[in-house]
């Protein structure tokens, strides 16, 4: 068998390292220590031994992937009880987070592929078994903080019985989206532990921190919860904000959350690079305590262990913020499926979609995601953007809110943000505007779902609120966020949903149970859904609210164009501390020659892929030139959401992305340990299962052909000069 030359030295630096820890000893002389990182605070180590599928309810039922479960646990559609539903443990916490953060990225429907294509139950062969896939092992759970109690970024690190120290990996897993440390479980998580390698996971900063302001309790580290006194040095976040400011705060703002994510002050995403890679030289420390001996108490290093980033969305974007600021050359190689990449620039760079040139590439997520807040609605009403289901898909979208989506077209045309004389002229131009900041014709259908599920407001809130680091009682174009009830109303949020919220929740305003408020609501405040714009009168989805926070970005008035002053709403200076959160989490697409592969789906209308994964491989082979080892996968009728492809309309148009993960996973693998080339970039022409809505047939690998070694001259992705040219 050829064996690559990464291979060779990780044999030989591991030999060496051994004979020099023995010289040492021999010669009494001093040997290399096992020092925790800096910054690290250790909480604790747990066994999880599960043999066989039981309740998960404590360590010893639980193994590292399932928590004791297993495949057909995760595969339910209900999820594991508790015994005490207001007071859960945090054993059950674990068990139900490893549960939800699963389902929350995958598609657990066996139609689906779940248990067919991926799934606890396949080897890391690619085998199908009927077992159910229980990983025991040790799992070590620790603290990264910078000094100061707030940052509080978790790190798990999963170490299977099937660790080899003779061969040894490390997986590192950022979570997706805005979850917690398990948010990785389904991608990072069950591949490397499937493969033996070490997993270390971690929150990067996100996370499931909600300060319930009304009564002061906060989640702690372990997902239980208890007032912010109580919790001390173990809540996982507690908003800066003193006893007095709170009172008065809720005094006129009953009922309201803080979350981690928009209202930790620290502007996480700056820090996901470097979270991730602190996550690693923790996972290196946990092995050498696990397997050192007295001659030689560090037995892995980075230059003798095979280190893999991969995770997806917000996970990849961290994967390759952690290659880019790796001066330590810790990570070997790079996984990223569709990433959130942060594009400094339009500038030295293009991309071209069959032969033809794109104009709008390269935008910032707050820039796309706020613009996309003001105009999706809308556009959702054009002729192009209609869907024909009657099914979930639709009851999701916008169906049962066209007439606050066709006020919200009124609102634009009034304020001379769109044209046309009907609600179909406005919303085909709102389209069009869309298309102009990324979106493409295959993203047309999806903006109904993602603006009816708030995608747009959430994001639009929580990451203006991040990225200027604002205070939860600042009230930031007069949005909170709070549980809501089947009208829009302010309510208190649930006991049972709280105290069950490290594995219910996602780190997001998505209702659970924090929903966004739009304060100055005409007549009392509302979530997103219900708000009546003060401009306008009517309800539109809070129209006021958007162009709010789409002028924190561009730093203009959206209707007037004029520039942003002191007496503004916003005003300048919150306008100002928006930009500089933003120039804090750009990219560089700088991988250092590292190998790396990007998955995105073509028909991603969360992340477009103009703004993000085609951008990002255009700029890296402007940064790096001929020595880039980055690689580009664009999978056909792939969406960013696979737990969507349960829904009805979702499942006949769309293919999962993950096989895709898994595939680049092992490629990268088989790379870095057995010199096999890396794929060439390519298109991958996936097909849908078609079918009736919520009926589709069940997948088969046919519906997602492997990418290729050497693909088809009409499906590669290359280069025309400075551009990136992707085929039709």
């Amino acid at each position: 068998m050829r064996v690559s030359l990464r291979n060779r030295q990780l044999s030989m630096r591991w030999a060496l390292t051994a004979l020099a820890g023995a010289a040492l000893a021999a010669c009494g002389g001093g040997s290399p220590s096992n020092e925790l990182p800096r910054g690290i605070k250790e909480i604790g180590t747990t066994v999880y031994p599960a043999t066989s599928v039981g309740t998960g309810a404590t360590p010893a039922t639980q193994d590292l992937l399932t928590g004791g479960i297993g495949k057909t646990g995760l595969g339910a559609a209900t999820a594991p009880v508790y015994a005490d539903p207001l007071n859960p443990t945090a054993a059950e916490l674990r068990r139900n987070a490893l549960y939800s953060n699963y389902r929350g990225i995958l598609d657990a429907s066996a139609n689906g592929g779940y248990g067919l294509l991926y799934g606890p139950n396949i080897t890391a062969q690619g085998q199908v078994t009927a077992g159910e896939g229980l990983i025991p092992g040790r799992e070590a759970v620790a603290v990264l903080d910078d000094g100061t109690g707030r940052k509080q970024t978790v790190i798990a690190v999963l170490v299977p019985d099937s660790f080899n120290p003779g061969n040894p990996c490390i997986v590192l897993g950022p979570s997706s989206g805005s979850r917690g440390v398990y948010g990785a479980i389904g991608t990072a998580g069950e591949w490397g532990l499937k493969k033996g390698c070490a997993v270390a996971l971690t929150d990067a900063g996100k996370g499931v921190g909600l300060h319930n302001l009304a009564d002061d309790t906060v989640n702690k580290i372990d997902g239980t919860r208890a007032t912010r006194t109580a919790a001390g040095m173990l809540s996982f976040f507690a908003a800066s904000i003193s006893y007095a400011a709170r009172a008065a705060y809720n005094a006129a703002f009953p009922n309201r959350i803080a979350i981690k994510h928009a209202h930790s002050q620290q502007n996480p995403e700056k820090d996901w690079g470097h979270d991730t890679l602190a996550a690693g030289r923790y996972a290196l420390y946990v092995l050498n305590a696990r397997y050192g001996t007295a001659a030689n108490p560090v037995p892995f290093t980075r230059s003798n262990t095979l280190v893999i980033a991969g995770s997806a969305s917000n996970g990849g974007a961290a994967s390759l913020r952690a290659a880019e600021q790796d001066d330590d050359g810790l990570i070997d190689g790079v996984v990223a499926s569709e990433p959130v990449t942060e594009i400094p620039t339009t500038a030295g760079y293009g991309i071209q979609f069959g032969g033809a040139a794109v104009t709008g590439y390269g935008r910032t997520l707050a820039e796309y995601t706020t613009w996309g807040n003001i105009y999706q609605p809308c556009a959702a009403l054009a002729p192009n953007a209609t869907i024909a289901e009657t099914s979930i898909y639709n009851y999701i979208g916008l169906t049962n809110m066209t007439s606050r989506a066709s006020a919200r077209c009124d609102g634009l045309a009034a304020k001379g943000l769109v044209s046309g004389a009907t609600t179909s002229d406005r919303a085909a131009d709102a389209l069009n505007k869309l298309h102009a900041l990324g979106w493409t014709a295959d993203n047309d259908t999806m903006h109904n779902a993602h603006y009816g599920l708030g995608n747009g407001p959430i994001l639009s809130a929580m990451y203006t609120m991040a990225y200027g680091r604002f205070a939860a009682n600042d009230n930031l174009c007069r949005t909170s966020f709070a549980a809501a009830n089947a009208t829009g109303d302010v309510v208190a949020a649930a006991p049972a949903v709280l105290a069950q919220s490290f594995a219910l929740a996602n780190g997001t305003a998505n209702g659970t149970p924090a929903a966004v408020i739009y304060s100055d609501s005409q007549g009392v405040s509302k979530a997103w859904q219900w708000a009546v714009s003060p401009s306008t009168g009517v309800a539109d989805f809070g129209l006021d609210y958007a162009l709010c926070q789409y002028a924190l970005v561009s730093g203009l008035d959206p209707v007037s164009g004029a520039p942003l002053t002191a007496a503004s709403t916003p005003t300048k200076a919150q306008s100002d501390a928006v930009h500089a959160g933003v120039t804090e989490v750009l990219h560089n697409a700088n991988l250092r020659g590292k190998p790396a592969i990007i998955v995105a789906g073509r028909s991603d209308a969360l992340v477009p892929v103009n703004n993000n994964a085609r951008a990002y491989t255009a700029l890296n082979r402007t940064v790096e030139g001929g020595s880039s080892r980055l690689r580009y996968i664009e999978v056909l009728n792939g969406q960013h959401f696979d737990a969507f492809l349960s829904f009805s309309g979702f499942d006949t148009r769309f293919v999962p992305l993950h096989p895709y993960f898994n595939q680049a996973m092992d490629a990268m693998y088989a790379y870095l340990k057995s010199g096999t080339a890396l794929p060439a970039s390519q298109v991958v022409r996936a097909t849908p299962r078609g079918g009736a809505p919520g009926a589709a047939p069940a997948i088969t690998a046919a519906n997602v052909p492997p990418f290729v070694s050497a693909p088809a001259q009409a499906n590669q992705i290359g280069f025309s000069g400075s551009s990136l040219n992707v085929p039709n």
